[in-house]
Parts: C-alpha cells; sequence; structure tokens
C-alpha cells in the first residue's frame, strides 16, 4: 500500500464531452431559430439539451481534481467548497449506511463515518464548505425522517440547529452550531456523522470502503510498533 493515495472522482469523467456537445446543440439551436422560423420546435428540443449538457459538463469540470487524499495520518476530502480532514484516531467506525424500506433493507450511495469526537472537524472545516454540506444532506434529512418513530424529537433537533452547539467544553455557533447539530442528528437516525458521497470516488462503495479501512488498520499497525506516520 502506498503512503498516500489520491483518488479522482468519477462525477469529473466527461466534464469537456458534455460541455462541448452542449454548447455545440445550442449553437444548432440557435442558428436554426435565426435561419428557419418553421423550425422552431426543433430548435427548441436542441436548446433544451444542449443546456442541460451545458450546465453538467460545467458542473463536472468544477469539481476537484482530486476528491480524496488518503494518507498513514487520516483521510482529506476535497469538495469544491472547501475540504474536510478526518484523523483515522477520531473514526469510530465506516460503514455503507442501510435504511429500511417496509420489509426491504436499502444501501444508501455514501460511506457513513461515526466520529469519536466532532470537535476537530468543526475546528477546521470552513463555513462555505459547512454550509454547503448542510445544504446537500436534505436528501439523508429526508431519509431520517423515515427512520424514526420518534418525530416530536426530530424536530426539536431540527429547531435546534439554529441554536449555539457545544461538545466537550466548545462553543459553536452560527453555520458551525448549525454542522454540528446536524451531525448528531444523521449519527442519532442514520448512525454516521459524515457521509461522503458516491460519486466523490473512482470504485464503487465497497471497494472503497474496504481501501479506507486498509489505510486505518495500517496507521493503526504503525502506532503499535511506534512508528510515526
Amino acid at each position: 500500500m502506498t503512503d498516500v493515495l489520491f483518488v479522482r472522482p468519477v462525477n469529473k469523467r466527461n466534464g469537456i464531452t458534455l460541455s462541448a456537445v452542449g454548447a455545440v446543440l445550442l449553437s444548432l439551436a440557435f442558428w436554426l431559430f435565426v435561419s428557419f422560423p418553421q423550425g422552431f420546435a426543433p430548435g427548441l428540443v436542441l436548446f433544451t439539451f444542449g443546456a442541460i449538457s451545458l450546465i453538467l459538463g460545467v458542473s463536472k469540470l468544477g469539481e476537484p481534481e482530486i476528491s480524496f487524499e488518503l494518507s498513514q495520518s487520516g483521510l482529506l476530502f476535497r469538495h469544491r467548497k472547501g475540504q474536510l480532514y478526518v484523523d483515522w484516531n477520531n473514526i469510530q467506525r465506516m460503514d455503507i449506511p442501510r435504511v429500511t424500506q417496509g420489509v426491504d433493507i436499502t444501501e444508501l450511495p455514501y460511506i457513513g463515518i461515526k466520529l469519536r469526537q466532532i470537535n476537530p472537524v468543526l475546528d477546521s472545516i470552513s463555513p462555505r464548505l459547512a454550509t454547503g454540506l448542510v445544504s446537500e444532506q436534505r436528501p439523508l434529512l429526508m431519509t431520517a425522517t423515515t427512520q424514526t418513530d420518534d418525530l416530536g424529537k426530530l424536530e426539536d433537533q431540527l429547531s435546534a440547529e439554529f441554536t449555539p452547539y457545544e461538545s466537550n467544553g466548545d462553543r459553536y455557533r452560527g453555520v458551525l452550531a448549525m454542522f454540528g447539530h446536524r451531525c448528531e442528528l444523521l449519527s442519532d437516525t442514520l448512525g454516521f456523522h459524515l457521509f461522503l458521497p458516491q460519486d466523490s470516488m473512482d470504485r464503487d462503495l465497497g471497494e472503497f470502503l474496504a481501501l479506507l479501512k486498509e489505510f486505518r488498520a495500517k496507521a493503526c499497525q504503525y502506532e503499535l510498533d511506534g512508528v510515526a506516520p
């Protein structure tokens, strides 16, 4: 196993192709609108698909070239709005979150991380990234509402997101407090504080989870052997 591994996200792929296809379709659409008024209908179709393709392409190009940096000390998650670092020693558990839907058990497209302490994350995360993650976690929040029988407690937790957050003697306000409350809510309902999305990885969830566990086990072995990572 290498000392440092860089992971390129799958959602970065085809960004240039989608952008180019979108630009061509939009050009054809405008050409039809100007040159052939009777071609409004096909021009509108080309315009719609071109706009969608261009938006998706530009969005992909805006993603970081490297989404994860795995080292002997921890994992660094790179997001378009910032980065998040988690020390291996601060991870209590990692797994693919699973929820019950009727009689079925469904895997969520994330790898969940349960922290020993949330303070190191709150001390290092930028307010911009915290805001972005809270926004992106809306599907997880909707899933959480289906996994609890105590909706009153869930409502209280959601209301608490606008109040200061305290953990291990430290007090956080604003966006960091909201992110801390949200992490606790998701931990209570789905079992994990942090959720790494599948489209930020370069392989399927099971393989990436095994990779994370391999790095974590290696780090623990270094610690037992008294070798600095």
